[in-house]
């Protein structure tokens, strides 16, 4: 019976490239000129916390990170921002979780998403993916469709098509 499987996956590596690339521009750019703001990109966790000195230095550092990002395919939909805390010295934190696979949520609003759709298709949630099979290569087709316009959470790639 075809098949494929509905993943969220990040490319880490390139999470790191990014973190890099984005401390690499704060160093040399002139508003961050005797500044403590810095990034660090923990990648047992999947987080990347950002320190800074104010609310400005913070949000010019994620849009520089977030534009970094963009540039190398990392769907910024797969980043989960957490509330600013305040840091020794004066300074703001910030948490950014990185999302690694579907979780339960999402799962169900594929599912429910692909059962909407009337397709003559089966879902499955299999940890953190979601199997999608039907007797219908066009069925799986047109469920592919349906999934890439659809207004999800999170970032879908299909992988694994099987006949």
């Amino acid at each position: 019976m075809p098949s494929f499987d509905v993943v969220s996956q990040v490319e880490l590596q390139e999470v790191d490239n990014a973190v890099n690339q984005t401390v690499k521009e704060i160093s040399q750019r002139y508003d961050f000129k005797n500044s403590k703001t810095t990034l660090e990109w923990r990648a047992k966790e999947k987080e990347i916390i950002l320190v800074a000195d104010d609310d400005y230095k913070l949000s010019a550092a994620t849009d520089i990170l977030q534009s970094k990002m963009v540039k190398r395919q990392i769907p910024l939909k797969n980043m989960k921002y957490e509330t600013i805390e305040q840091a020794s010295g004066g300074q703001v934190r910030q948490v950014i979780k990185v999302q690694q696979g579907l979780d339960k949520e999402a799962a169900k609003q594929i599912a429910e998403v692909i059962k909407q759709s009337k397709l003559k298709v089966q879902a499955q949630i299999m940890e953190d993916q979601v199997r999608v099979s039907s007797k219908s290569i066009d069925d799986l087709q047109a469920t592919i469709r349906t999934l890439k316009s659809a207004p999800l959470n999170v970032d879908v790639q299909f992988v694994n098509m099987r006949n």
